[in-house]
Protein backbone atom coordinates (compact mmCIF):
# COMPACT_ATOMS: atom_id res chain seq x y z
CA UNK A 1 0.00 0.00 0.00
CA UNK A 2 1.36 3.40 -0.65
CA UNK A 3 1.87 5.85 1.92
CA UNK A 4 -0.04 9.37 1.53
CA UNK A 5 3.57 11.07 0.79
CA UNK A 6 4.22 8.59 -2.04
CA UNK A 7 0.71 9.37 -3.34
CA UNK A 8 0.79 13.07 -3.51
CA UNK A 9 4.64 12.70 -4.74
CA UNK A 10 3.32 10.51 -8.08
CA UNK A 11 -0.12 13.09 -8.04
CA UNK A 12 2.71 16.13 -7.99
CA UNK A 13 4.89 14.73 -11.30
CA UNK A 14 2.32 13.24 -13.14
CA UNK A 15 0.39 16.79 -12.87
CA UNK A 16 2.92 18.76 -14.28
CA UNK A 17 3.50 16.17 -17.17
CA UNK A 18 -0.35 16.45 -18.33
CA UNK A 19 -0.95 20.30 -17.73
CA UNK A 20 2.11 20.70 -19.88
CA UNK A 21 0.40 18.61 -22.38
CA UNK A 22 -2.83 20.32 -22.02
CA UNK A 23 -0.89 23.75 -22.33
CA UNK A 24 0.99 23.14 -25.00
CA UNK A 25 -2.49 21.60 -27.12
CA UNK A 26 -4.57 24.67 -25.77
CA UNK A 27 -1.76 26.76 -27.13
CA UNK A 28 -1.49 24.98 -30.40
CA UNK A 29 -5.16 25.16 -30.75
CA UNK A 30 -5.84 28.93 -29.68
CA UNK A 31 -2.98 30.18 -30.85
CA UNK A 32 -2.51 32.10 -27.89
CA UNK A 33 0.09 31.63 -25.31
CA UNK A 34 -2.20 33.40 -22.48
CA UNK A 35 -5.49 31.26 -23.24
CA UNK A 36 -3.09 28.19 -23.03
CA UNK A 37 -1.37 29.24 -19.64
CA UNK A 38 -5.44 30.03 -18.83
CA UNK A 39 -6.67 26.67 -19.40
CA UNK A 40 -3.64 24.79 -18.26
CA UNK A 41 -4.16 26.79 -15.14
CA UNK A 42 -7.88 25.69 -14.61
CA UNK A 43 -7.04 22.17 -15.70
CA UNK A 44 -3.68 21.75 -13.34
CA UNK A 45 -5.93 22.81 -9.90
CA UNK A 46 -8.43 20.50 -10.76
CA UNK A 47 -7.23 17.53 -11.70
CA UNK A 48 -4.65 17.34 -8.96
CA UNK A 49 -7.01 16.86 -6.60
CA UNK A 50 -9.12 14.39 -9.01
CA UNK A 51 -6.06 12.27 -9.35
CA UNK A 52 -5.54 12.35 -5.72
CA UNK A 53 -8.65 11.14 -4.80
CA UNK A 54 -8.78 8.37 -7.51
CA UNK A 55 -5.68 7.08 -5.94
CA UNK A 56 -6.45 7.02 -2.42
CA UNK A 57 -9.80 5.19 -3.33
CA UNK A 58 -8.07 2.43 -5.50
CA UNK A 59 -5.11 2.01 -2.94
CA UNK A 60 -8.18 1.09 -0.05
CA UNK A 61 -9.33 -1.46 -2.11
CA UNK A 62 -7.97 -4.69 -2.58
CA UNK A 63 -10.03 -5.58 -5.92
CA UNK A 64 -7.73 -7.04 -8.33
CA UNK A 65 -4.29 -7.60 -6.02
CA UNK A 66 -3.11 -11.27 -4.85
Amino acid sequence: MDTHSRSLIKTATWRVTATFTTFVIAWALTGSLTMGLGIAGIEFWAKIVLYYLHERIWNSTRWGTK
